[in-house]
């Protein structure tokens, strides 16, 4: 990631990649948040320590029923903070990123731009796949790259300023390293 020097917005869906936080907009979250599973509040909670220590006290792929945790206002179990129903929390922390995010694009309208879209499938296209074929339509400028085995493809519109690789993300972004 030291090699990336040009301003960059990454919009993931979850996980980590050694980008700088504040350069994220995690859309679909991360496993890394708790939410309330009612939810009474638009808050998440970090897990890290919570996750760490079920790994370590984990018997037989069980945790101890005391770092089962509770939302700290109603009491409901808490749950993982990521778009899968309507009940996905957009906490302060993920609107900031969202208007990051928005920003950046307003500011680069017009520009030369990648939208690099690795390994998302059609499970919520809505969310980063549709996006990004729109932003690459409007903007004649823009290409749309997508490596995804098995599930690759992009709308006539933008075919032309399209890179599809069914290929493995590993072995894709490690040919492209090397060459």
């Amino acid at each position: 990631m030291e090699a990336i020097k040009k301003k960059v917005a990454v919009v993931r869906a979850n996980g980590k990649a050694g980008f700088d936080k504040h350069r994220l907009f995690y859309t679909q979250r991360d496993y890394g948040l708790f939410q309330c599973s009612t939810p009474c509040c638009q808050e998440a909670f970090d897990n890290e320590a919570v996750i760490g220590e079920m790994v370590e006290r984990q018997e037989n792929r069980k945790v101890p029923a005391e770092l089962l945790h509770v939302c700290p206002h109603c009491g409901s179990p808490l749950t993982m903070n990521l778009r899968c129903d309507d009940r996905f929390v957009e906490d302060a922390c993920w609107h900031r990123a969202a208007e990051r995010y928005e920003s950046f694009l307003r500011t680069r309208a017009g520009q030369r731009m990648l939208f690099l879209e690795l390994g998302v499938g059609y499970n919520t296209p809505g969310i980063i796949k549709y996006p990004f074929w729109r932003l690459t339509a409007r903007n004649p400028k823009a290409t749309y790259a997508c490596i995804n085995l098995g599930e690759v493809g992009a709308p006539p519109e933008i075919e032309d300023r399209s890179i599809l690789l069914s290929e493995d993300i590993g072995a894709a972004l490690q040919a492209l390293r090397e060459a």
